[in-house]
């Protein structure tokens, strides 16, 4: 017995409905920040983002495999950059991020996180100069 995969859907809409909506009308579906954001219009760089998506999808269209690097993290990401793989900079490195359909409405930068997880050692292992001669417990 084969457990059948569930369609997509974000608030009641498929992705490729989605992609066919009009941008107005999607953008009426999206939270309030997202909403405003995109009101409000693209700024100049997120702006040269979006054409270089446009121009990236048109290629991925033909066979080719297109890589996009961006320090634009405060871009929220739409129906029609689905399936792209975009390098995110999120203060030291870029990070890989391909984009599904569960990503729609976020943010890039939250799938390219700027901070690590700090782990402690014990005194003594992974010790500083300092901190090696400690007192038997």
């Amino acid at each position: 017995m084969a457990i059948a995969m569930r369609e997509f859907r974000y608030r009641g809409y498929t992705i490729q409905e989605l992609m066919e909506m009009p941008m107005d009308k999607f953008i009426e579906l999206l939270p309030s920040r997202q909403r405003r954001s995109l009101l409000r219009g693209p700024s100049e760089k997120q702006r040269k983002l979006l054409e270089k998506i446009r121009k990236a999808k048109s290629l991925q269209k033909q066979g080719k495999k297109v890589v996009i690097k961006t320090h634009v993290r405060d871009l929220v990401i739409l129906p029609e950059m689905v399936g792209l793989t975009i390098n995110v900079y999120n203060g030291k490195e870029f990070v890989p991020v391909e984009i599904k359909p569960e990503m729609i409405g976020h943010y890039l930068g939250e799938f390219s996180i700027t901070t690590k997880k700090v782990e402690h050692g014990e005194p003594g292992l992974k010790a500083t100069r300092s901190s090696m001669f400690m007192p038997i417990k």
